[in-house]
């Protein structure tokens, strides 16, 4: 079956105004644009977005962060604490189908741009808040970053090798699903909205995407398994689900049911753990994990992983090497899949990922990130202020349009 696929996806016409800083709160509004919605993003006058400033590094004075999650948005730069940027904000946002931000609530109530008083203003506004804790709770108000939520859900407390010191995941893990999840909880109240006109208030944090990150861990224990610790690679349920060494490099090994395992078995030469009885089903091979994998381990570091993961890959037992970035980018099935997509005007330096969904029917959108304030007499004009409008807010500061390297305004 052929598909027409078009440039435009099935958020065409939505307008976002995403007024977060950092990461999940950009990753949750390039999501909704990867997907055809128009994005503007609010920046403060000076150095914008904190990201863009993360580095290094940097090309040509980009931060590859902040490029990162950032493609296919406009950028306006107001300055919310005088009147005029504030009444900016409140046209554009009575305009508006969907509002993110990352602002401590006092903050927003001082600027009157709180959730309640703009859904009195926007009946249809779907508001986003994100926040390292929620809107709720004794602890509503504090800070929050990746590092703080996987700390507080416990997350780290299970990672790491066995008998160290716990570890933080080694990525923006908290920061990229909770914009996943943000992303999700808006296009469920954007169906809401065009049904039946009305807004919503969505309250994403942190540490609640954290905590589902480890509900099997904390179902586990609520159900009687000891209060886990750092193990390693190993899985806390599966027996034999963790990284062994090859006699080159090192390889990962799921066994994921009873049969796999007897295929895994056959394929490594240990038939006699294949016919004991005692290893039959997954409780009898985590009563004996210590055994099992030293046996396994001994077996594995015979052969180069390249042998091991065609045999393995042959009797469908899911095996991968244990890749560095190096090899991630070039790896055939990313490339196959054209995950790495090239920055429009980076040479080829500055890359993003594809969002973790594609769609038949929509071809990949890809846009520059903006410069810092690319596009604020754009939107200014598109608000219906006169071009007079424009400068004398300009003028006055309450808005801020980008400078081209010799100091002329763009």
């Amino acid at each position: 079956m052929t598909t027409n696929v078009q440039n435009h996806g099935p958020l065409h016409g939505l307008k976002v105004v995403d007024m977060t800083t950092s990461y999940a709160g950009p990753t949750a509004a390039m999501y909704l644009a990867d997907l055809g919605a128009t994005v503007i993003k609010v920046e403060r006058p000076g150095q914008g977005d904190d990201a863009r400033s993360w580095g290094p590094p940097f090309v040509d004075g980009d931060s590859a962060w902040f490029a990162s999650a950032n493609r296919n948005k406009q950028s306006l730069v107001l300055d919310v604490r005088c009147q005029a940027g504030r009444d900016v904000l409140l046209r554009l946002l009575d305009s508006a189908d969907v509002f993110l931000q990352n602002m401590n609530p006092a903050k927003l109530t001082r600027l009157g741009i709180d959730g309640e008083t703009l859904l009195r203003r926007n009946p249809r506004l779907i508001y986003c808040a994100m926040s390292g804790f929620g809107l709720t709770g004794p602890d509503s108000s504090l800070p929050g970053y990746d590092l703080a939520a996987q700390a507080r859900s416990g997350l780290m407390s299970v990672t790491g090798e066995a008998g160290r010191s716990p570890q933080r995941v080694s990525t923006a893990l908290s920061d990229v699903v909770t914009g996943m999840c943000a992303a999700l909880a808006i296009n469920a109240a954007v169906v809401r909205q065009v049904r039946t006109g009305c807004g919503d208030i969505i309250d994403v944090s942190l540490l609640d995407t954290d905590l589902a990150l480890m509900a099997p861990r904390i179902a586990a224990y609520h159900a009687g398994e000891p209060e886990p610790a750092p193990s390693g690679g190993t899985d806390s349920v599966l027996a034999v689900y963790q990284p062994f060494e090859a006699s080159d490099r090192s390889i990962v090994i799921a066994i994921g049911n009873d049969a796999m395992w007897q295929r895994f078995c056959s394929v490594v030469g240990l038939v006699d753990l294949a016919a004991d009885p005692e290893l039959a089903d997954n409780a009898g091979r985590r009563r004996h994990r210590k055994r099992i994998t030293e046996l396994v381990a001994a077996r594995l570091a015979t052969r180069p992983a390249a042998e091991w993961l065609t045999l393995l890959g042959e009797a469908d037992v899911p095996a991968s090497p244990v890749q560095t970035l190096s090899e991630v980018v070039k790896d055939p099935q990313v490339v196959a899949r054209g995950a790495l997509m090239s920055v429009p005007g980076s040479a080829g330096e500055l890359v993003t990922v594809h969002s973790p969904f594609r769609l038949a029917s929509v071809a990949p959108r890809n846009e520059r990130f903006p410069d810092l304030g690319a596009d604020t007499r754009e939107v200014l004009l598109d608000l219906g202020y006169s071009p007079d409008d424009v400068n004398d807010l300009l003028a006055d500061g309450a808005a801020v349009q980008a400078m081209a390297p010799e100091g002329v305004a763009l």
